[in-house]
């Protein structure tokens, strides 16, 4: 499939089931919202929308004060959560049973979405930690986690600085939606303290080009210190999008009216692009591929669907796929971008 087929092909359609965050955090939310003067949330949310559309890296922390903090979690909350959710049940699907786990670090958390999706995934976790430099996202995160059930309910949110994290670890790592506020040296930093710390570890980044270009290189990182690919990649290999596209996938989420509100926003739902790498140290043992992943959204037409798969041999390209593959196509008639399929 030509490049440009490929883009187009990944602006249209439905992109897999909505998301609604869970009742605690979107009334610990509208609280937490509710605090904040209409026109300082309305300020500090434009000034958070202009920054997080510049590529450059951010020379100061991004988030300083209760306001900005509250505009983030009200502007940028839910579609990381969303996302996180999509991603984890991914890996949940991937992990051998040796691997579940039962502890979960967050670097760069904030007020805590990956957490609150981790909890989601994994009900019977026993310890999440969230770490960041920005104490009114942390005090945030803590207000949010209040009354939730579980190890949820339990966890620490603790000050710390890139690069001088603490040395406890858990069996999950997540450094989601952080890279780009960092320099190329510090984000290699941040994946090498991630492998330190846990025996899985997630790389989330949106879903554009440059978030595109650093899950690329965390997953090169990721490789060359021996860990084994849990998604989305069926493969090992170089990716075969570089150069043509990039590799990226959405989640739908549903939006409250208080969320339509701080973003001006009139549908009752948004798309969050990301893309992501996961992977498990190399001592776990992970079964090989056998199924291709979903990179665009499926063209269903009478009797066949037409796909753009990435394959377990490195290559990606179109598959279609008819009635006479029966099950196959019984399986094709379901998928949504981002899922996998069996190659026969």
């Amino acid at each position: 499939m030509p490049p440009a087929r490929l883009v187009r092909a990944a602006r249209v359609g439905i992109v897999g089931a909505m998301t609604t965050p869970p009742d605690g955090l979107r009334s610990a939310l509208d609280a937490a919202l509710a605090a904040v003067p209409s026109r300082e949330l309305a300020d500090a949310t434009a000034a958070l929308v202009a920054r997080y559309r510049d590529v450059r890296p951010a020379g100061s922390p991004i988030l300083t004060t209760a306001t900005q903090v509250a505009a983030y979690a009200a502007y940028r909350m839910p579609a990381t959560h969303a996302a996180l959710r999509r991603v984890l049940r991914d890996v949940a699907q991937h992990l051998p049973e040796t691997a579940t786990p039962r502890s979960v670090l967050d670097l760069g958390g904030g007020t805590g979405a990956a957490a609150w999706a981790a909890a989601e995934v994994w009900g019977d976790l026993e310890s999440v930690t969230v770490l960041d430099q920005v104490e009114p996202a942390l005090a945030l995160g803590r207000r949010l986690v209040a009354g939730a059930p579980g190890a949820l309910g339990r966890a620490r949110f603790d000050r710390a600085l890139a690069g001088a994290w603490p040395a406890d670890g858990a069996d999950l790592v997540t450094v989601s939606y952080v890279l780009s506020e960092l320099t190329g040296i510090q984000q290699e930093r941040l994946v090498d303290d991630a492998m330190a710390r846990g025996r899985v570890v997630v790389v989330v980044e949106p879903g554009t080009p440059d978030g595109y270009r650093r899950v690329l290189d965390a997953r090169g990182r990721l490789l060359a210190s021996g860990w084994s690919l849990l998604g989305p990649c069926p493969h090992e290999a170089r990716c075969p999008l570089v150069g043509s596209d990039w590799c990226h996938f959405a989640a739908r989420v549903n939006r409250s009216a208080e969320h339509r509100r701080i973003k001006g926003g009139t549908l009752s739902y948004e798309d969050e692009k990301f893309s992501w790498v996961a992977a498990v140290a190399p001592d776990v043992a992970v079964p090989q591929q056998d199924r291709g992943r979903v990179l665009r959204h499926p063209l269903k037409r009478k009797g066949l669907v037409e796909l753009t798969l990435c394959r377990p041999d490195g290559s990606a390209g179109r598959d279609v796929v008819s009635k006479r593959a029966g099950e196959r196509y019984r399986l094709a008639r379901d998928v949504a971008w981002g899922d996998e399929l069996p190659l026969a």
